[in-house]
């Protein structure tokens, strides 16, 4: 029998699979949740939140931290050497136009706050990244954006002086349409040189803003920087200047700049004068730009070009928001007449004058009626500035003076002071002969035309005139071999000017002449004579009869009216001395004129000299007729009135073509060419 043996050990423990716990809970499907056993993969449709802003984050954005240290980094590296993370923190302002992954909005107000935060590391040798800050576009960003970049410029120009002009330079382009040029990105707008910026700029991360908001945001950089840096004012101004629209420009660029203008003189009181003065400086070009180019016209393409400008005018603001400038330029050229192309280009020229002046006497006449007499007496003394430093010195100046004839006859005081300041320059020996020529035509035009010149500032003027006469022909008249009008220069204007006044101001130099007589009652040449205040009739004998014979060298048109006016009155007779001046050469009292130099000596040469030697019959307050400014000088301007007896009798004689025809076109002369513009 055979016994088996068996291992001894230990006896292995049984096998038992884990199997996965089987859930007690049944989902009971409905027979439509059934999933289709041909599509076991498909997801359910997930829908989301019309109400739920959604944006896909393509680049990863950094912390404002990391960005932070990361400029610092940069900036301390480029000192070394290192210019991999300057360039490329340079690029984020100066992004390739045909590259689509530009920095986010984000992204740029984080470096713009990371430089902001190492602004002194920003010496000269960052100037190209400073260049490229300054020149990104900022102003049509969101507003903490650009109260962020505007803390930047603070901290730059005080931490870095040698950036405050560019800095200034840029927010004054940013306050122009004249050469700009604007682009759009991230619904920013950024003004270079070039051509005029949209009048809206917006995208989807900005909203509208107009034009005129961008240069509010502008002109508030700008203030806040003039109170951080008072001395940039004197940079400013020549910025101001430098970058004021040339006088060909449109009338959109120079209407805005002067309108920005005008508002940097309200937060910067320092440079308020200054700027005016720039502002009627460039005004008196333009004015004596168009009146070369109605003279350079021919006479029937030059007559009425002023009073043919419509007057209904885009507002302002329309001006301010408007998108461009080629709606100016937009018909075409090509086919037109020459003159027709001048005329035109003259009518665009007066439309801008016209509207720079409107808007001159706009703010001068809210300063004249605030209740502070200080800033009623400060704008006076800059009108009165501004003519003895710019409108004096300038010869025919023709409608800008109207500024200061409007304001200065709103109150006697200030028509005194004016009134004594020409007659004190047109008798300063010191003065050039050309200053104090044009002093005695401004001091006689403003008393025959100012509606507000009393009777009283008629006879005192009257008076002073009357004395220096005396007195110039007390000194003259012995060594005098004849009329010469280079040698006598100031006699000859203050006669022309008395006569100036006696036509227009007759009744004022009358004995009594409230009281005795109405206009209408003039006595004729055969009636009782007319009485007259004291030396009336003395000064005009002593001159006109004198070797001087200033009646030979004065404008003939004012000659001829004065005739006229003093035989109808009876005051004095000057036709035998007209005669006999008309065969008087005032060539054999002086040397050659300069016309004559330059020009063979013939019959019509010699007609021409004679008439270049003669005194020029410009007075500065003639007839004014821009559209929409003449509306401020209403009921300031005396208009001719003609002689009752006299004038009627020649219109009436008229018809018939005889010497009363030809009187009363003198006449119209006399008037001081004002049918002519």
């Amino acid at each position: 029998m055979t016994t088996a043996t068996r291992s001894v050990g230990p006896t292995p423990a049984p096998i038992t699979r884990k199997l996965p716990p089987t859930s007690t809970l049944v989902r009971k499907h409905e027979d439509d949740e059934i999933p289709d056993p041909s599509s076991p993969t498909k997801r359910r449709r997930v829908t989301f939140d019309s109400d739920v802003e959604v944006r896909i984050v393509e680049k990863w954005e950094k912390s404002p931290a990391v960005i932070q240290e990361s400029v610092r980094r940069a900036l301390q590296n480029r000192a070394t050497g290192d210019s991999t993370g300057y360039d490329k923190v340079k690029a984020i302002y100066t992004p390739e136009k045909d590259k689509q992954d530009e920095a986010s909005p984000t992204t740029v107000k984080n470096h713009t706050a990371a430089l902001l935060s190492n602004v002194s590391l920003l010496n000269k040798s960052c100037a190209d990244l400073v260049h490229a800050v300054l020149g990104s576009d900022w102003l049509g960003r969101s507003e903490d954006y650009v109260h962020l970049f505007v803390q930047f410029l603070a901290n730059l120009v005080a931490a870095q002086g040698l950036f405050l002009p560019e800095v200034l330079r840029m927010l004054v382009e940013n306050i122009t349409t004249c050469k700009a040029h604007a682009y759009r990105k991230f619904g920013t707008l950024r003004l270079i040189r070039g051509a005029a910026p949209p009048s809206q700029c917006h995208s989807d991360t900005t909203p509208n803003i107009l034009r005129s908001q961008l240069y509010a945001r502008a002109h508030k950089a700008l203030h806040y920087l003039l109170q951080i840096v008072p001395s940039a004012c004197r940079i400013l101004l020549s910025i101001l200047t430098n970058l004021f629209p040339h006088q060909t420009d449109s009338r959109r660029a120079h209407i805005v700049y002067v309108h920005n203008l005008l508002r940097i003189a309200e937060y910067a009181p320092v440079l308020q004068t200054d700027v005016l003065a720039l502002i009627t400086e460039r005004l008196v070009k333009i004015d004596l730009q168009v009146q070369e180019d109605l003279e350079d016209l021919t006479e029937d393409a030059g007559e009425g070009v002023v009073q043919q400008i419509p007057r209904a005018r885009s507002d302002l603001d329309n001006l301010l928001d408007d998108q461009d400038d080629s709606k100016e330029d937009s018909e075409t050229d090509e086919e037109m007449d020459e003159d027709i192309l001048r005329t035109k280009d003259i009518t665009k020229a007066v439309e801008k004058m016209d509207c720079i002046l409107d808007m001159l006497f706009t703010y001068y006449n809210q300063k004249v009626s605030a209740p502070s007499v200080n800033t009623q007496v400060n704008v006076v003394d800059v009108l009165l500035g501004q003519f003895q430093t710019i409108i004096l010195p300038t010869h025919r100046s023709r409608h800008t003076q109207f500024l200061l004839f409007h304001f200065i006859q709103q109150s006697p005081a200030h028509i005194d002071t004016f009134v004594g300041m020409c007659a004190q320059t047109s008798f300063d020996k010191k003065r050039p002969a050309m200053v104090r020529q044009a002093a005695a035509a401004y001091l006689a035009s403003f008393v025959a035309r100012g509606a507000h010149v009393s009777s009283d500032i008629v006879r005192e003027v009257w008076d002073y005139i009357s004395t220096e006469l005396k007195r110039l022909h007390r000194e003259t008249d012995s060594g005098c071999r004849g009329p010469d009008l280079q040698r006598y220069t100031t006699y000859y204007s203050l006669v022309q000017a008395l006569l100036y006044i006696f036509c227009f101001r007759w009744r004022d130099l009358e004995s009594g002449s409230d009281d005795d007589f109405e206009d209408d009652e003039l006595p004729s040449i055969y009636g009782a004579e007319r009485q007259w205040r004291s030396g009336v009739k003395e000064t005009l004998q002593l001159n006109i009869f004198s070797k001087l014979n200033p009646l030979k060298v004065c404008s003939p048109a004012i000659v001829t009216e004065f005739a006229r006016i003093t035989y109808h009155l009876r005051v004095i007779y000057v036709y035998h001395l007209l005669e006999t001046n008309k065969r008087i050469r005032l060539s054999q009292y002086s040397g050659p004129s300069s016309y004559t130099q330059l020009n063979r000596e013939t019959a019509l040469t010699a007609r021409k000299d004679e008439e270049h030697r003669h005194l020029d019959e410009y007075f500065p307050f003639d007839p004014y007729h821009l559209p929409r400014t003449k509306h401020w000088i209403e009921g300031d301007y005396r208009e001719w009135a003609g002689i009752p007896g006299l004038d009627d009798e020649e219109a009436a004689g008229s018809d018939s073509g005889g010497e009363d025809a030809e009187d009363s076109d003198i006449e119209e002369g006399t008037k001081t060419e004002g049918s002519k513009e």
